[in-house]
């Protein structure tokens, strides 16, 4: 909020005293005459004027922040009107608080159950694949073997049916 050197030399409260009320202001000042000038603006000040808090409104007592040993301290129900939005959301007792903890529970239990099912069924499968593995492994052993004698005795044989020279 832009003010203007007039509107900032009203709100000064040195401008407000009696004796102020009718001084000149520094544009009227540089009109008069040289003299009368330096001495009416040393009087008033070339500074801005400080500004003024406002007034602290006054609040109510937030009452005392320590609680009597003697007095009683719990819930304490609170009743909303019916246009409440607090009224509006729902309230769970502890029943259904309870219920739901137990259907929480057992939910759980029915997806461990599973994943232990599931895990099993994956070593079961690990397990056959290795034995699997081991047969196979054992058949090409047993293959490489025969191949191995098929091939020393086609060498064999195939030395004695040359001619001799």
């Amino acid at each position: 909020m832009a003010s203007t050197s007039t509107d900032i030399e009203t709100q000064h409260p040195a401008n407000h005293s009696p004796a102020n009320r009718d001084a000149t202001t520094p544009t009227e000042l540089s009109s008069s005459s040289d003299s009368s000038a330096s001495n009416d603006a040393d009087s008033l000040g070339i500074h801005a004027p400080v500004p003024q808090r406002p007034p602290l409104l006054s609040r109510k007592s937030s009452g005392p922040l320590v609680i009597p040993r003697d007095s009683e301290v719990g819930p304490v129900d609170i009743q909303f009107g019916p246009d409440d939005v607090r009224a509006m959301s729902p309230r769970r007792t502890s029943e259904d608080i309870e219920a739901m903890g137990r259907e929480a529970r057992e939910e759980l239990r029915r997806q461990a159950k599973a994943l232990q099912d599931s895990l099993l069924a994956i070593f079961q499968r690990i397990e056959a694949v290795r034995e699997e593995h081991d047969k196979l492994d054992s058949n090409n052993k047993f293959l490489q073997k025969y191949i191995g004698d098929l091939m020393s005795t086609s060498k064999i044989t195939a030395t004695d049916t040359r001619p001799k020279k």
